[in-house]
């Protein structure tokens, strides 16, 4: 390629011996020709890195060749009468002209000839220019990369500079974009003018492309502009590229490098319409023959095509899978579109079917299971995921979910990913087999870790937005209180269709789940309580655990009562509202249930009410005041606190304060401004419910 150094060769040998006759000689041993060894280092070793062209050279111009094999291994040995060469006369003679030649050509050797091979190269890099400039628009090429050798080191050019080299550089390529564009070295010189010039030199770009784009696109290196050009560009540069693709889906789909553009497209920058119109195209040749007019509304759910034409449905899947198949069997895998189609396959064949079951083996026979991973980072392939996890028998549930080892974290972390792990907690009914496969890789005792590394990378999961759900999902009440609207109507999807696929009872599913991540859980609490409680995700995941996990949980609500107080006073962290409503809950000892208006107590009761109170202390009305006022409302409504009639007659005593405390506009929250105001309104909320409570 042009500009890669390399070193040249010298070639040793004669033209003459390529021209000899050669004449019928006896087999005989192979004699090679021998060359000094420290003479051949001296002749490679002193040779010039020299910058090659792009176009290749024979070396006849400053060289002799190596002689070939066949010409080595002929002896001179001369029948019909003439007299044979001795070996020895004939060995010494050939090195010896090997050598002299091998000096004159390649100029290693200062006795001989010392400036030849420079004098070679120098006239071999004049004739590469020459064929340069012969080439259509060189010189305009030319200056336009010198422009752009300055303009691509963004830090050391000037605003002022910039804006007149990019000047000067669309004086060179208007009219000319497409004869510069397909070149790999003056493309990216239209990249550089895309990236700096304003909109309307982008616009005019975009004008003189236009009716190449498909071209472009199947081009290994004007593909990328197209990229530019969208991610520069405007509603009008869009609106000119992704037209020209209709009609070609198929074909680009297939191509080595027009697919990745061409998914790019439709991933990042197509409208919902023009999305519909580029999946409609999987469906058969009919939907990419017939246009659609202008302000038709198209329509890319498969569903309500096979709906409006149920005698198409046939042809419309067969040539859908077939397209399908085609992308698995050359393993170009990682398209959204790819998956969006495969989603509208599997939601529209019969579960059970031939087809269904063709394929879920299509989903599985992909070597080392690249396509199942693939499918789980993108929303609709981690639905179709989930799905085919839902409809599958046991065995194939097995299957698909071994295909995942080594990626659990991967998929935890992911916004799409972690709905595969919520739909295998949903539907395998072993749970031994989901705790082997999925828990093993979470941070818990069953991983090869030390505690402080386990700990480390459990409270990076706890605080992910995305990771928290399925660590949490198993011991929350109210899932919607964790998942997103997406993840809620999805697993309605598969609780649907478990009824009929799955065996085992949803509620001791999840109580087996429970119990064999409780363990790591409470001893992590115990362990790491003060760094949680600081932090909202963190509360949320001691309130649900203490309150829903199965085992010991003395310790853990000890260390959390016990970090009420300290060194006399209560610290700043505890008083954030997620702080109080995690000490709340522990309070009441369980959620409140809105069917029965009332309590749910954990299984066994926490009793951390009375531990709590018995903590407190005298610094109770301090929390009375202030803004864990809602958790002295927690202890009073609990159904087991032992200590109601004691607290309610404090509040009584102290009836004063409580109302002052409503009355002032500050005071309620020792550490940090940016909260302060909406914790004290909350304390305040909690203040006058205390005192209405105590009324009566």
């Amino acid at each position: 390629m042009a500009g890669v150094k390399r070193k040249e060769y010298p070639q040793i040998g004669g033209r003459a011996r390529e021209t000899a006759k050669k004449v019928k000689t006896e087999p005989r041993k192979k004699v090679r020709p021998i060359t000094p060894p420290s003479d051949l280092e001296a002749r490679t070793d002193s040779d010039p890195i020299v910058e090659s062209d792009t176009t290749e050279h024979s070396g006849d111009d400053d060289g002799v060749s190596w002689p070939s094999d066949d010409e080595q291994d002929v002896d001179p040995v001369i029948k019909n009468g003439r007299k044979d060469v001795d070996n020895s006369t004939e060995l010494s003679n050939r090195s010896k002209s090997l050598g002299e030649v091998a000096g004159q050509g390649s100029g290693s050797n200062s006795s001989h000839n010392p400036t030849a091979s420079k004098e070679a190269h120098a006239k071999q890099k004049a004739v590469a220019q020459e064929r340069k400039a012969a080439k259509p628009n060189a010189d305009s090429i030319a200056r336009a990369k010198k422009l752009w050798e300055r303009l691509r080191i963004q830090s050391k050019v000037p605003l002022e500079e910039r804006k007149q080299l990019i000047a000067e550089l669309f004086d060179i390529i208007t009219g000319r974009v497409k004869d510069f564009v397909l070149k790999h070295d003056s493309g990216r010189v239209i990249q550089t003018a895309l990236k700096y010039g304003n909109l309307d030199q982008r616009k005019m770009i975009a004008r003189e492309l236009k009716g190449e784009y498909r071209g472009l696109a199947e081009s290994r290196y004007a593909k990328f502009m197209i990229g530019k050009l969208l991610v520069h560009g405007d509603d009008e540069i869009r609106d000119l590229v992704i037209p020209e693709f209709y009609g070609h889906v198929r074909r680009m789909i297939k191509h080595p490098e027009a697919a990745w553009i061409l998914d790019d497209v439709y991933r990042g920058a197509a409208t919902p319409k023009q999305k519909a119109i580029l999946l409609r195209e999987w469906y058969g040749a009919e939907f990419a023959i017939f246009r659609l007019e202008k302000d038709y509304n198209p329509q890319s759910d498969l569903k309500v095509i096979l709906t409006e034409n149920p005698e198409k449905r046939a042809p419309i899947l067969r040539s859908l899978f077939e397209l399908i198949n085609q992308l698995v069997q050359k393993k170009t895998i990682a398209f959204s579109m790819l998956h969006d189609a495969m989603l509208q396959y599997y939601l529209n064949v019969v579960p059970g079917s031939e087809e269904a079951t063709e394929f879920v083996e299509l989903l599985k026979g992909n070597e080392e299971g690249d396509l199942l991973k693939n499918l789980a980072f993108t929303k609709s392939g981690s639905r179709l995921v989930s799905l085919a996890l839902a409809y599958s028998s046991a065995k194939d549930r097995k299957l698909l979910l071994k295909t995942y080892k080594n990626t659990i974290e991967t998929l935890a972390f992911d916004a799409h990913g972690h709905q595969v792990l919520l739909a295998a907690y949903d539907v395998i009914d072993d749970t031994v087999l989901t705790a082997k496969s999925i828990f093993s890789e979470f941070p818990t005792k069953e991983m090869n870790q030390s505690e402080s590394e386990q700990h480390a990378d459990l409270f990076t999961y706890i605080t992910s937005l995305n990771a928290r759900i399925p660590i949490l999902y198993l011991f929350v009440d109210k899932p919607s209180s964790i998942l997103p609207a997406e993840d809620i109507g999805l697993l309605k999807e598969i609780h649907n269709i478990r009824l009929t696929t799955a065996k085992k009872d949803p509620d001791i599913r999840r109580k087996e789940l429970v119990k064999a991540l409780s363990p790591s859980f409470l001893s992590y609490i115990a362990n790491n309580a003060e760094a949680l409680v600081q932090n909202s995700f963190g509360c949320q995941f001691v309130s649900e655990v203490l309150l829903n996990a199965d085992g010991d949980k003395s310790k853990a609500l000890e260390v959390i009562a016990n970090l009420t107080v300290s060194n006399g006073e209560t610290p700043g962290y505890l008083q954030a509202p997620a702080a109080s409503r995690m000490l709340k809950s522990l309070a009441l000892g369980g959620r409140f249930n809105p069917k029965t208006k009332a309590i749910d107590l954990a299984d066994p009761p926490l009793k951390f009410n009375d531990m709590l109170y018995d903590k407190l202390g005298s610094h109770i009305v301090a929390w009375m005041t202030g803004a864990n006022a809602f958790v002295v409302v927690g202890l009073l409504e609990s159904v087991d606190f032992s200590h109601k009639a004691e607290l309610k007659a404090l509040i009584r005593k102290h009836r004063m304060e409580l109302q002052k405390a409503v009355e002032e506009t500050g005071g309620l929250v020792k550490d940090g401004k940016a909260k302060e105001e909406k914790a004290m309104e909350a304390g305040k909320k909690g203040i006058r419910l205390l005192l209405k409570m105590v009324e009566h």
